[in-house]
């Protein structure tokens, strides 16, 4: 017979991590249901990284109030869970009048909704601030920040599953019933009950939200496509620049971010869509992007793009309305829905969470558990060490002597850390997200076979086990006899 959960959150991605992290100081008994075979695998690992200051959400919205809180309190939650974090400011460029007329509506939309620090510059001063941008004026957001958002949903959650969370990957929700107050989900080839269902889906919260006969709420899919730039931020742009954004479309505007790790992001491109699975990067929308992005730094060359990829928004304003609409956290009996929950999603996720758990506190008692195992403090890369320090580490195991992926400088001992992570994810993109190796300039041309060669000798592994992203995405096949493999 299945065991009853407390509480089943469905999706983990950042918010639906947030949520279950909150869950895990509480002693109840949760899982966290996920159709991928790992966290931030749809729209949360798929974004500019941008952690936003609230200026651009509508004066007394959810989304605003829940942006500045979520943007206030990030820094202490990123040092709390040891992920990479860097307040960099933001500038949003005026290319003629309107758009000043703009940037000062948002200005003043911004301070109403507690943004801290806003204000207009001039061109000279946005050309000592940003060399080389064109623009004639623009407006500075010193709160705005960058992340890593992998590290940071893979963070929030082990630390909950080190605290007794369930993670269950690879199990797409097929239904859910309700009989005598309790829910039975479908999900992979298993049945699952809970006594509450928290529904964290991203683009497949409505999908969720049908199947409990909540039918208000329709996600229309709106596509962005991104280049990725080499390590070139510290030369090139050390701060995100936008444009001043324009009424109806699905995003911001096309624009530039340099990452935690020194890259630089171009996108995201904004493309109502009807598949939700849909993730191509098309020639016609890159070569958009980088005129738009040439428009704002006319330095940028074509021979700094290492590669490409796309996320999809989940919108609940359709391609008519255009923009945007608020966050929806929609409750019905012992179920929550958090539905339309697009950028600024990432910076919020803490926030949301914590909405939710004074949601549930209305239908069930919880009690705090009196320890919390706290999170892991998280190892340094390699490659940032000084050569005192790396001497050390190699004396002590020789892994760390052995470059496996030579563009990012990532060590066999980081390797083998990522793999053996604390929520079982073993694929290329899993140990990537963990530990950065294939994501140089090679894009894994280098070290992947290393890689496999680890994961088949060191973990009994065979070759067709070796996935991308699990599920049918293998990358040997029918190249030898694995009986034959010489381990």
């Amino acid at each position: 017979m299945a065991e009853i959960y407390d509480i089943v959150v469905i999706g983990a991605g950042a918010v639906g991590c947030a949520v279950a992290r909150e869950l895990s100081r509480y002693n109840l008994k949760v899982a966290v249901l996920e159709k991928g075979i790992d966290v931030a695998s749809g729209t949360s690992g798929r974004n500019s990284a941008v952690i936003h200051a609230g200026f651009n959400n509508k004066n007394g919205s959810l989304m605003a109030q829940l942006c500045v809180e979520g943007n206030q309190g990030f820094e202490k939650l990123a040092n709390e869970l040891g992920v990479p974090y860097k307040k960099t400011g933001k500038y949003l460029i005026a290319f003629d009048k309107d758009d000043i007329k703009v940037l000062k509506g948002l200005v003043e939309q911004g301070r109403k909704n507690g943004v801290k620090g806003l204000h207009m510059i001039d061109e000279c001063s946005l050309k000592k601030a940003v060399p080389g941008v064109g623009g004639i004026a623009a407006m500075h957001s010193p709160e705005t920040a960058i992340i890593n958002p992998f590290a940071y949903v893979i963070a929030l959650a082990e630390d909950a599953a080190r605290n007794g969370v369930t993670f269950l990957f690879d199990r797409e929700v097929k239904s859910i019933l309700f009989n005598n107050d309790i829910y039975l989900i479908s999900a992979g080839q298993d049945i699952y009950k809970a006594k509450f269902i928290i529904n964290c889906a991203g683009l497949y919260s409505d999908k969720i939200a049908n199947m409990m006969n909540i039918n208000d709420y329709k996600i229309y899919p709106c596509r962005g496509e991104y280049f990725i730039l080499d390590e070139i931020a510290d030369e090139v742009l050390s701060v995100p620049i936008y444009p001043a954004p324009k009424k109806g479309i699905g995003g911001l505007g096309v624009h530039l971010t340099p990452t935690t790790k020194g890259n630089i992001l171009i996108g995201p491109s904004a493309e109502y869509i009807d598949d939700k699975s849909d993730y191509s990067c098309t020639a016609k929308i890159m070569d958009k992007l980088f005129t738009e992005a040439k428009q704002l730094l006319p330095t940028l060359k074509r021979s700094c793009i290492i590669g490409s990829y796309s996320g999809i928004r989940s919108k609940l304003a359709s391609p008519q309305e255009g923009g945007f609409h608020d966050f929806v956290i929609h409750k019905k009996n012992n179920s929550i829905h958090l539905i339309g929950i697009e950028s600024p999603g990432l910076t919020a996720s803490v926030p949301l969470a914590r909405r939710v758990i004074e949601e549930i506190k209305k239908s069930i008692t919880m009690h705090k558990k009196t320890e919390i195992i706290p999170p892991k403090i998280r190892k340094p890369h390699f490659r940032n060490l000084s050569m005192k320090e790396k001497s050390k580490l190699i004396s002590q195991d020789s892994n760390y002597g052995e470059i496996v992926c030579r563009c990012e400088q990532i060590t066999k001992r980081e390797i083998l850390d990522a793999i053996e992570n604390p929520l079982g994810v073993v694929s290329i993109s899993g140990i990537k997200y963990r530990c950065g190796a294939t994501m140089g300039r090679c894009q894994g041309g280098y070290c992947l076979g290393r890689i496999t060669d680890i994961l088949i000798k060191e973990y009994n592994k065979k070759p067709s086990d070796i996935t991308l992203r699990g599920g049918n995405s293998s990358l040997y096949l029918g190249f030898l006899q694995e009986d034959s493999y010489e381990k």
